[in-house]
């Protein structure tokens, strides 16, 4: 990963010293002294296996290095990497949380239905949302939320961001939309795993057997159905977490939601190479510690799976 997001950087055009001069606007003055000082201040003038050797190393230390941006141009103070995923890391694992709750909340009962009653009205309903929610981009969705709410009635959510032991009722009104659009292509493709589940487990001898026992209704589906075709549905939703904390992107754009994917916007259209590189990292370090967790919840799921 980061011998990608480092190289792939390098590749794209685009000199962060000349963005940061105002090289590429009309009418912007500097001289190639400029240039070169300020290049050897953002340490690009270095050879690029020295500038990804250092970056590497200082890595380790949680030291993700200066951002070009903050730190030179207009700004000229120190502006750590870390301090702003810091500062913005919370809120998109708060917009990713409220999103996965949300579509799990509605997936996983819709799932349950869908399978209990399948081939039924009930469960062509239940497939017709899933198809159309796999099928809508989030993107497209956030935008048209945003027309319905202004158009019809003439509301959009709050700018800015609330912290959400500050303002609760405001943080809500500013997370529950994004979160929405986020979350029903996620919701989708729960349900129709948890459907899937559910209706193999359902054709599992032991379930007949239950039934046969005289055991109600209620206690096949929870006690029986649920816990076993469980270990699927954990394994798409973590999956579907990771994916959620890297893909909020346009969402928090389209709704001025001030985390990770807004700050990584900023970065890419600043040729930011360190807040680019630091976002990248800390995001697939993220989905490899979920794949990590899921497969530690695989043996208390699942008593039958042994690790050595």
């Amino acid at each position: 990963v980061t011998i990608i997001v480092f190289t792939l950087l390098r590749v794209v055009p685009g000199d962060p010293a000349l963005l940061l001069l105002g090289g590429g606007t009309e009418g912007a003055s500097y001289t190639q002294e400029d240039l070169d000082r300020l290049r050897a201040t953002l340490g690009t003038d270095r050879h690029p296996i020295v500038q990804y050797g250092d970056w590497f190393l200082n890595m380790w230390r949680l030291d993700f290095g200066n951002s070009f941006y903050f730190q030179s141009g207009q700004h000229k103070v120190d502006a750590p990497v870390f301090g702003f995923i810091a500062d913005r890391f919370p809120i998109t694992l708060e917009l990713t949380l409220i999103a996965l709750l949300m579509a799990s909340l509605v997936a996983i009962p819709l799932g349950v239905v869908s399978a209990f009653k399948q081939d039924s009205i009930s469960d062509y309903a239940a497939r017709i949302i899933t198809i159309t929610g796999i099928a809508i981009p989030n993107f497209w969705l956030a935008i048209i939320m945003l027309l319905f709410l202004a158009i019809i009635f003439d509301w959009i959510p709050p700018l800015g961001y609330a912290q959400i032991w500050d303002d609760p009722a405001k943080n809500l009104q500013q997370m529950v939309f994004p979160a929405l659009a986020l979350g029903l292509g996620n919701m989708a493709f729960i349900a129709r795993v948890t459907r899937s589940a559910v209706l193999e487990v359902l054709r599992e001898d032991y379930i007949r057997t239950a039934r046969s026992k005289g055991l109600t209704e209620q206690k096949v589906v929870y006690r029986h159905t649920l816990k076993n075709a469980l270990l699927p549905v954990v394994t798409v939703g973590g999956y579907e977490f990771g994916r959620l904390l890297a893909g909020t992107v346009i969402v928090e754009l389209i709704f001025s939601v001030p985390g990770m994917g807004r700050l990584l916007i900023d970065a890419v259209f600043h040729r930011d190479f360190p807040l680019v590189q630091g976002i990248v990292v800390v995001l697939a370090v993220m989905v490899m510690v979920l794949n990590l967790m899921l497969d530690l919840t695989y043996a208390w799921l699942n008593p039958r799976i042994r690790y050595t």
